[in-house]
This record gives C-alpha cells, sequence and structure tokens, in this order.
C-alpha cells in the first residue's frame, strides 16, 4: 500500500513516540498505551465493534455479575486454565462500565477467575485482565442479562432454574414474549417453558403451550443457534 508523505510521517513520528515507552513502568506503560488504543479506536472505520479496543485493566477492578446462568464443570474450567497457560488470552473478557474504576463481567466470568486466581497466569499478565466494552446502548439491567446469555447460548450448560428466573425477571420488565425470545436465541414456546417452571402462575396466564417437555435436574444444553 503506497503511503502519502503526511501519512509516512505521522507513522514515524509514532514510531519514535512509542519507543520512548521502553523507559516508563509498567503502569504508565500500560496507561499510555491504553489511551492510544482509545485515540485510534476514536478514528477506526470499526469503531462500533468493542472488539477494535482491548484495553488492558487491574483485575482488581473486574468483577462478577450476578445473573450468568452458565456453568462450567472442572474439567472444562482446567482446559480453559491450560489453554490460557499455553495459548495466552485470545478472547478479552467482554465487560461494561459500572463506575469510576471498575467493571462488570458480561462474559467471560470463568477467564476473568482464571486470570486472578491462578498465579502463574496472574503473574505473567502483571495482574492485568485483557477487557472489551460492551456498545452504551446495551448498558441497561436488561439488555446486559440479555448480551450474557447470547454469549453462553453457544456454549457450556445452562441451568434451568436461573434461565428461568432471567425469565421471570425480563417479564416483570415489560419484556414481551416475543421480545424475550428474540433477544435471548430461543422460541416463544420455550420463554413460555421456563416461565412456568418459574412458578408464577401470572407470567403465562392465557397461554397456550406444549406440556411434552422434560428438565433434567441440574441444567440443560444448550445449542448454539448463532
Amino acid at each position: 500500500m503506497k503511503l502519502t508523505e503526511l501519512e509516512d510521517q505521522i507513522l514515524g513520528q509514532v514510531h519514535n513516540q512509542v519507543r520512548a515507552l521502553q523507559y516508563s513502568s509498567l503502569d504508565n506503560k500500560v496507561h499510555i498505551i491504553n489511551e492510544i488504543k482509545k485515540m485510534l479506536h476514536a478514528m477506526s472505520p470499526f469503531n462500533t465493534e468493542p472488539v477494535d479496543c482491548v484495553l488492558w485493566v487491574k483485575n482488581e477492578t473486574v468483577h462478577a455479575n450476578d445473573y450468568n446462568p452458565n456453568s462450567v464443570a472442572p474439567p472444562e474450567m482446567e482446559l480453559l486454565r491450560h489453554s490460557i497457560s499455553q495459548d495466552g488470552y485470545t478472547q478479552p473478557i467482554v465487560s461494561m462500565i459500572d463506575g469510576e474504576n471498575s467493571r462488570e463481567v458480561i462474559d467471560g466470568f470463568h477467564r476473568n477467575r482464571v486470570g486472578k486466581e491462578c498465579e502463574d497466569i496472574q503473574s505473567r499478565v502483571h495482574g492485568y485482565l485483557p477487557v472489551v466494552t460492551i456498545r452504551e446502548t446495551q448498558e441497561g439491567m436488561n439488555d446486559r442479562v440479555a448480551s450474557t446469555i447470547r454469549h453462553n447460548r453457544a456454549r457450556g450448560k445452562h441451568k434451568v432454574e436461573s434461565m428461568s428466573d432471567i425469565v421471570a425477571d425480563l417479564k416483570k420488565r415489560n419484556w414481551s414474549d416475543k421480545k424475550i425470545a428474540k433477544e435471548l436465541g430461543m422460541d416463544q414456546d420455550e420463554v413460555l417453558r421456563l416461565a412456568q417452571i418459574s412458578g408464577l402462575v401470572e407470567l403465562f396466564t392465557n397461554k397456550e403451550f406444549s406440556n411434552a417437555w422434560e428438565v433434567e435436574s441440574e441444567s440443560i444444553n444448550q445449542e448454539n443457534i448463532d
């Protein structure tokens, strides 16, 4: 690709400035790199895509949400630890900013745990975690829950009880069955069945649905419908 003289000058200036970072402390270096990434993201043709701007933040500033219905068995958790140990972090933690220096996990609860609880990995990444930030339009509680479930549907297991509680909560927040089905990747019959499990009769009064639905005591596998 042929660059204009101005573009070539810009690259030269950036190169010289970046080289000076070698004299900064680790924390200052991370801070400056994050700020540069934010500036580049603002100018990027892909600035509507969260993955366009992966930042490294202190792990103590990242906390789990309290509604994630996804569960990972110990063998899969160990495999994730081994994967991050051998391959490095290949996927950032999806998060939202919920305070001046605080982020809530939308997707990546177990990647968050590995980075905090596994001493070798925590040491390797200097107590930081890689994060992306969801779009501002998704920062409402309902949208965050829906985003978490959309991310999770493709993998692991969902606890039926947790899913039914989430459906019940969304219905209480005046989400229609159609909207819940669309946002969570379900059909409306599944929404009605989960509402039934919640035990809140008023959630599905005057609704018709099949009784032919068996639920395992602990969890059900979800298929990727993305």
